[in-house]
């Protein structure tokens, strides 16, 4: 966007400083050098370079936060996310499950089902997640029933052989393990989500036994269930067949008229910081919504333990019955998303931004979020999450803490303000500096500057913009989201640009009617009129030697000006390097005309007299500034 605006000014500009030049002057050859020149001045050269040593500088300060960035344009969007979708476990909780209970479907303790659950989670080979491991190290340390001094988990571990697995898929939300013992019994072992799993259950084991699942014992359980998750626990439940069929692959279909053992509660409790980190990012501007494929009842216990609102749930099955213009009307009110496949992660994130316009993070780490984290603006993991999700991920945390996020969005808003500063303070001075040359061509009877000089003096000034990466921004900036607004720089060229050509203008009729005059003892019509040709030459090299000079210094200290809402200040400066910088190339400028080069340059010593004007204009000009900064900010709220 920034390119085809640069390239629309070159358009009209350069043409009409060819034209007018070629037309005024009569030397075709100089009119196109100098229109040419006028066409890089346009360009700001470095932008690359800023670009480029912006974004790793940014990359530098988030490794020190805790923050590695996988793709440097990332750190833009980051500072842009105004939406930040996570999965509650890990994010929101400790990330330490814990089996608080293994309870019977009449709710009493029962070993039995700790048992099951522990064949299923131990023989299964797919990807061992933390209730696998919580049931595993449960297991670990409850003593067993069948052989004296021993741990219930060592003893299954010799006494059952896997005979085949039904792995876990997120639309069945459940899996399946097929194991047999030493005399031959083969059962069939299946945990998952409470409701998911109730639909493949035809009995309910009361006292050992194996009993019709009736309604009224299934309200009674649904009752159970519900009382669990209002406590925050996560429920899972248990179920087995003995003996399902004897030969062939086991599957799906195999995965009914089972016999609901009991329940698993775990417990994943909120993390202590959750909740200022959750504060902290709505203050800065970034919705926080929790996209899980949990239970929405434990989801919304932990969700109102940190502040998140939580009273309006929608859940996996409703969204499936949405088209995408009802569900972005849904999704713009909702922040707690349940029961969801990664699938419906992923759509509910591109909802978000190409139907609402958001910019989405998407933090997770398993790998059911990583169509999400592709499907977003930018992808968050962290640091011990699966590969395929550090593999999706744009930006990976060392630590998985909300707070640390945090701070890279402060960063990547930093960044991408620094960034800013650079387009639209160089943009607004070269499109002043074009329109300065444009006015001078129509009634200077010589090019207000060489090609030379002014691909040089825009060389000098890019140097000095080098140090922008490094400087500071007013907190201001970095307290909401910032989306990047190619438009802006437009409106700012346009408003804050002729500023500097009016004191260049102001400059030429000195130099033209003044300075020059003094030095030549003679005016350009009187030069003109003897036909001195070598004090033509003098004049045009005193007045170009001039508009040098003064155009780098304001086009150098405007940078000062507009870097910050603020009067420079002791308390509100520009960083040291920018600075040091600033003053090496206003001294390299102001020293060339008097230099051993500045004949090559086509310079030449300026009297003493010029520099007094310098300070007339530059003042006046740094005050006009000022208070042209202050009616953009009254039109449009912000400077930058």
């Amino acid at each position: 966007s920034v390119s085809m605006l640069l390239v629309r000014l070159m358009l009209v500009m350069a043409p009409a400083v060819f034209a007018i030049n070629a037309a005024t002057k009569g030397n075709v050859i100089d009119a196109l050098l100098f229109a040419t020149s006028v066409a890089v001045g346009i360009t700001p050269q470095m932008l690359p370079v800023i670009v480029t040593t912006s974004l790793s500088q940014g990359a530098k300060d988030l490794a020190r936060r805790q923050v590695i960035v996988k793709e440097l344009p990332a750190i833009q969007n980051l500072g842009a996310m105004d939406v930040l979708c996570c999965d509650k476990t890990g994010t929101l909780t400790e990330d330490r499950i814990v089996l608080e209970r293994y309870l019977n479907t009449d709710g009493n303790e029962d070993a039995r089902v700790l048992r099951h659950a522990f064949l299923n989670s131990f023989f299964q080979t797919g990807l061992k997640n933390l209730i696998d491991l919580a049931v595993i190290d449960r297991a670990d340390v409850t003593p067993s029933a069948v052989v004296p001094d021993s741990m219930l988990g060592q003893s299954l571990r010799d006494r059952y052989t896997k005979v085949d697995e039904v792995p876990f898929d997120f639309s069945r939300r459940r899996l399946s393990v097929v194991v047999a013992d030493a005399q031959g019994k083969t059962q069939m072992v299946t945990k998952g989500a409470a409701e998911e799993m109730l639909e493949i259950c035809s009995f309910v084991e009361i006292d050992g036994i194996a009993q019709p699942l009736t309604d009224e014992k299934l309200a009674q359980i649904r009752k159970q269930i519900a009382g669990l998750n209002a406590e925050g626990l996560r429920v899972i439940a248990v179920a087995q067949k003995t003996n399902p069929r004897c030969v062939g692959e086991f599957g799906i279909a195999d995965e009914c008229d089972m016999v609901l053992m009991g329940f698993l509660a775990f417990l994943d409790p909120p993390k202590a910081s959750a909740a200022g980190a959750v504060a902290t990012l709505e203050a800065k501007g970034v919705a926080v919504k929790v996209l899980t494929g949990d239970n929405d009842r434990v989801a919304a216990t932990v969700c109102e333990q940190i502040g998140i609102d939580a009273s309006n749930v929608l859940l996996g099955s409703e969204i499936d019955a949405l088209d995408d213009a009802e569900l972005a009307e849904r999704a713009e009110k909702t922040h707690l998303f349940a029961k969801l496949s990664p699938l419906q992660k992923a759509r509910l994130v591109r909802v978000m931004r190409e139907m609402l316009g958001h910019t989405v993070g998407f933090m997770g780490d398993g790998i059911n979020d990583a169509a999400a984290m592709r499907a977003s603006d930018c992808g968050i993991s962290v640091d011990s999450a699966v590969d395929i999700a550090k593999e999706s991920a744009d930006i990976i945390l060392l630590q998985k803490d909300l707070g640390v996020l945090e701070r890279g969005i402060i960063e990547g808003r930093r960044t991408y303000g620094n960034l800013l500063k650079y387009l639209k303070t160089t943009v607004s001075s070269n499109f002043g500096n074009v329109l300065s040359v444009t006015v001078a061509s129509l009634f200077l009877p010589f090019l207000p500057m060489s090609a030379l000089q002014l691909v040089l003096l825009s060389l000098v000034y890019e140097i000095v913009c080098i140090a922008l990466p490094w400087d500071t921004v007013d907190d201001a900036w970095t307290a909401r989201p910032r989306a990047w607004d190619a438009a802006s720089i437009k409106g700012f060229m346009l408003e804050l640009g002729p500023v500097s050509s009016l004191f260049d203008i102001v400059t030429f009729a000195a130099l033209f009617f003044v300075v020059c005059p003094a030095a030549v003892d003679a005016s350009w019509s009187e030069l003109a009129a003897a036909g001195d040709v070598a004090g033509m030459a003098t004049f045009a090299a005193l007045f170009q030697s001039g508009w040098f000079v003064e155009s780098m210094w304001s086009q150098t200290l405007v940078v000062h000006m507009l870097r910050s809402p603020h009067l420079p200040s002791p308390r509100d400066h520009a960083a040291p390097a920018l600075c040091v910088l600033t003053v090496l190339g206003l001294a390299l400028v102001t020293w060339l005309p008097a230099s051993p080069i500045a004949d090559a340059l086509g310079l030449m010593p300026l009297p003493t007299s010029f520099f007094g004007l310098l300070i007339g204009i530059v003042t006046a000009y740094i005050a006009l500034t000022q208070l042209a900064k202050r009616r953009y900010i009254a039109r449009h709220g912000e400077l930058l």
